[in-house]
């Protein structure tokens, strides 16, 4: 594991710190992501570019991990991230090996949940325009599907 900052692969795009890895691609109903060599940063121009839409529509877009409960998403008394295990649990697997991906070595949800993660990546789309039940409900911290 690195001893940069975790990095979370679902930020938004106003968040300090937060950089493309991905593209969104496929369609509305059945949303892809294509992987970026490397991280860029969320910057005034890559805002320019995405407009009228907000980069975490265009791009997915990590940033450093809250790890704290300034996150809906983390679980203090675990010191895990929720959205990474409803993701592994309620998403199917959309690739057979994991992706080529900028940000692995740092993210939590690899660090955390490990191949699993990667395997169910390449569908997740941070501001979903169409979410279907399953990623409403794969989103909401309220859920408690990760509680075993």
């Amino acid at each position: 594991m690195s001893t940069k900052i975790p990095q979370c692969p679902s930020v938004q795009s106003s968040e300090p710190g937060a950089q493309a890895f991905a593209v969104v691609g496929g369609s509305v109903e059945k949303p892809e992501v294509r992987y970026l060599d490397r991280a860029v940063p969320v910057t005034p121009e890559l805002r320019a570019m995405t407009a009228p839409l907000d980069p975490a529509e265009v791009f997915r877009i990590s940033g450093p991990c809250a790890q704290s409960t300034a996150c809906a998403h983390w679980d203090e008394p675990r010191r895990k991230c929720r959205l990474a295990i409803r993701t592994v649990k309620l998403a199917p697997v959309v690739v057979s090996r994991p992706p080529p991906c900028a940000i692995r070595r740092d993210c939590v949800w690899w660090n955390q949940e490990g191949i699993s993660a990667c395997l169910r990546c390449p569908q997740v789309v941070t501001n979903d325009v169409l979410p279907n039940e399953r990623v409403v409900a794969t989103a909401d911290p309220r859920n408690i599907a990760d509680a075993t």
